[in-house]
């Protein structure tokens, strides 16, 4: 007896496997697999997943200076970091692959569905099925009208309900309607927008740019739009400089309020940065009270206040007595709450030899305990400035500028620098409040903590692409609108003479949508019938 599941012998497969098509056909096959609405949705998911690295690692062109902190607490990590661009997942090939495929996706996939809707459109409404009885939603009565005045008046009342109607008096018995055909187009709507969205991306990545400075309060210490002057900059490809506006600006004054309770206490809860700004040299200077989230704009550029912080003022005198390093530097916060900040001075002309300082800056001084109560290490009880301190240690030697490569302003090349050391070898370390002076040892100098001043973290963004953006985030909301609360569905009503002399008048009607509510469906063909109804006493009274 022959199994009734086994498959003969000579069957032959039913769809052939890429390896058994020719070039051509196997285009097409890869074409119609990229543009898939399945391959859509898995780049898709993948440009989501690509994107997390981008949320977990600091970005090079969002703040360098934290890529220059994570490469040297993790120095075996950041080499293959680098290598996979994790520094830069934006502008990474994959990233950009991934970008690209699932443009070409959208675009494949929603091209086709537009000429099938635009048929759609065109086409007329189903016919009625033979027996409209059957269908899940339906009713029927008996009137003594001629069918076609019945049907007359029923495409008449379907069509005020803004159903699409197809009848011809005399050569159909039943009208059929149709409605929501919106449903798809909200579909189309959402996914065109989802393209517009990338384009208006992309063209912000290829045509912007982002920059950061930190900057000092007081005009003294003002910033002009060029790139000679930013910290860090992130240009686009296709970046043109010349589409860089010529502003400048400076902070005058800042404030911040502290929190004094609850679980938060010490940490800034509201800064405002105090700006005065010109469009342009020789225009009008204007008063600007930047804030976070609420950015300055300059034609089509972006001033944003992302951070801010302390920068001790320190004076190094060297050995001949002469000041080889004056002014602020700024200590970069290694604490949101405390503030409690790192940093270096360094000062490369200091006679008989170069002095670098790297340490920890404490706005207010306190001992913190250990688990049995005593006293160990040093902290910042808050934010505030309210008893400033700052520790550092002293290096002398090459402090790395010697080389004529670039080094960062925040960072102290100790490969070939020399510890200074007390006579039993413990570090020499000095605690300063403002106003205090420390003598170095065998003759160095002295260093002095003059006072405090503040700074800010500035970004400056152009991406001339934002509003494109916008537009297919709006469009994408209302396609979704269109797609969840539009339900396509179709309607008929027949009317035919029966053996009696009356006029039977069915009516129908079927959801298309999946998951709709039946009750909602019964209530619509019930009014519809109520509206029949109506309509026939109101015509019977008329010709009375």
């Amino acid at each position: 007896m022959t199994d009734p599941l086994s498959r003969p012998s000579d069957d032959r497969q039913a769809t052939a496997l890429p390896i058994d098509l020719n070039a051509r056909e196997l285009g097409r096959w890869m074409w119609r697999q990229l543009t898939s609405m399945r391959t859509a949705l898995v780049l898709l998911l993948l440009l989501a997943l690509a994107a997390i690295p981008g949320s977990v690692f600091p970005q090079e062109d969002i703040d360098s200076l934290a890529v220059s902190q994570w490469r040297d607490d993790h120095p075996r990590l950041a080499p293959i970091w680098d290598r996979l661009d994790l520094f830069a997942v934006y502008g990474s090939p994959w990233f950009a692959a991934i970008y690209i495929l699932l443009m070409i996706s959208l675009v494949g996939c929603i091209i086709p569905r537009l000429f099938v809707y635009a048929r759609a459109l065109r086409a007329r409404p189903p016919r009625a099925p033979r027996h409209l009885s059957r269908l899940p939603e339906h009713t029927s009565y008996a009137t003594d009208e001629d069918p076609d005045v019945v049907l007359a008046r029923a495409a008449s009342v379907i069509r005020r309900r803004r159903f699409r109607v197809d009848w011809t008096a005399g050569q159909s018995d039943a009208v059929a309607a149709e409605r929501g055909h919106l449903r798809e187009a909200g579909n189309l709507l959402f996914h065109l927008a989802v393209i517009v969205v990338l384009v208006g991306v992309a063209i912000g990545s290829l045509f912007g740019y982002k920059g950061g400075v930190i900057m000092l309060n007081g005009k003294e210490h003002g910033f002009t739009n060029k790139l000679p002057l930013y910290d860090d900059f992130a240009p686009g490809s296709l970046f043109d400089p010349a589409v860089m506006e010529p502003f400048s600006f400076s902070i005058t004054d800042f404030d911040v309020e502290w929190m004094t309770e609850g679980r938060r206490a010490g940490q800034a809860r509201k800064f405002v940065a105090h700006l005065d700004y010109e469009t342009e040299p020789g225009a009008e200077t204007k008063q600007y009270d930047l804030r976070v989230n609420h950015p300055l704009s300059i034609g089509g550029t972006d001033v944003f206040l992302i951070g801010h912080g302390y920068a001790p003022v320190i004076t190094i005198r060297d050995g001949e007595g002469n000041i080889a390093q004056t002014g602020p530097s700024v200590f970069l916060p290694t604490n949101a709450q405390t503030f409690e900040s790192f940093g270096v001075v360094k000062a490369p002309d200091a006679q008989p030899t170069q002095i670098g300082l790297e340490g920890t800056f404490y706005p207010t001084f306190a001992m913190s305990k250990d688990a049995d109560g005593n006293l160990s290490l040093p902290s910042s009880a808050f934010g505030n400035a309210i008893d400033p301190l700052v520790s550092l240690q002293v290096y002398t030697g090459d402090v790395g500028l010697d080389d004529g490569t670039s080094a960062s302003v925040y960072v102290l090349d100790k490969s070939r620098a020399t510890q200074l050391t007390k006579a039993n070898g413990q570090p020499f370390r000095m605690d300063l409040r403002p106003g205090d002076t420390v003598t170095l040892p065998d003759g160095l100098g002295s260093v002095t903590f003059e006072g405090l001043e503040r700074w800010n973290k500035i970004q400056i963004s152009r991406t001339p692409g934002k509003l494109i953006a916008l537009t297919g985030v709006v469009l994408a909301l209302l396609g979704l609108l269109g797609s969840l609360f539009v339900r396509p569905r179709r309607l008929w009503v027949r009317a035919r003479r029966q053996d009696d002399g009356t006029t039977l008048v069915e009516v129908a009607r079927l959801d298309r949508s999946s998951g709709g509510d039946p009750e909602t469906g019964r209530d619509e063909l019930a009014e519809i019938v109520a509206a029949l109804r109506e309509a026939t006493r109101e015509d019977r009274e008329v010709r009375a």
